[in-house]
């Protein structure tokens, strides 16, 4: 199923196979003592460009690269330092040109912040979108958040 992701719904950490683990460091604090908004992005930016960027996934054929076009965040809970953080992610969709990605981030079992990103696929020289190969499609396989799969 190629479903919309209800951003309302609490995630649970198991349904997302890509899995990190993080630091909270002080930086991230804003004047309230708590991880400032912007510094989510960074959080989900780390765990997209983590997996995509790995070699050994397939995720970037050569000649080709990924930008992100959009970016959703739901903020959940308050998160302070010191803490670890575990990050996740999931495809929740795929279109012609683009990757949908579902990404949380946990603290101490509880969510404090979901995303929903989409990335698309461009030509490095011309800057164009390009579809999506099957030998991407496939390398994706392994990351189809739970409950999703290509139609």
């Amino acid at each position: 199923m190629n479903a919309p992701t209800d951003l309302n719904a609490t995630p649970r950490l198991e349904d997302f196979p890509y899995r990190l683990t993080d630091n909270v460091r002080f930086a991230d604090l804003d004047p309230n003592q708590h991880v400032n908004n912007a510094v989510y992005a960074t959080y989900f930016e780390t765990g997209r460009v983590t997996l995509m960027k790995d070699p050994a996934f397939g995720l970037v054929p050569d000649g080709l690269a990924w930008i992100m076009v959009r970016l959703d965040i739901h903020f959940r809970a308050e998160l302070t330092w010191p803490n670890t953080i575990e990050m996740g992610l999931g495809v929740s969709r795929f279109g012609r040109t683009s990757v949908t990605f579902d990404q949380v981030v946990f603290c101490e079992g509880r969510c404090v912040a979901s995303s929903q990103s989409v990335s698309v696929l461009i030509d490095e020289v011309t800057r164009r979108p390009v579809p999506l190969t099957d030998a991407v499609r496939q390398n994706f396989e392994r990351w189809w958040r739970r409950g999703f799969k290509p139609a």
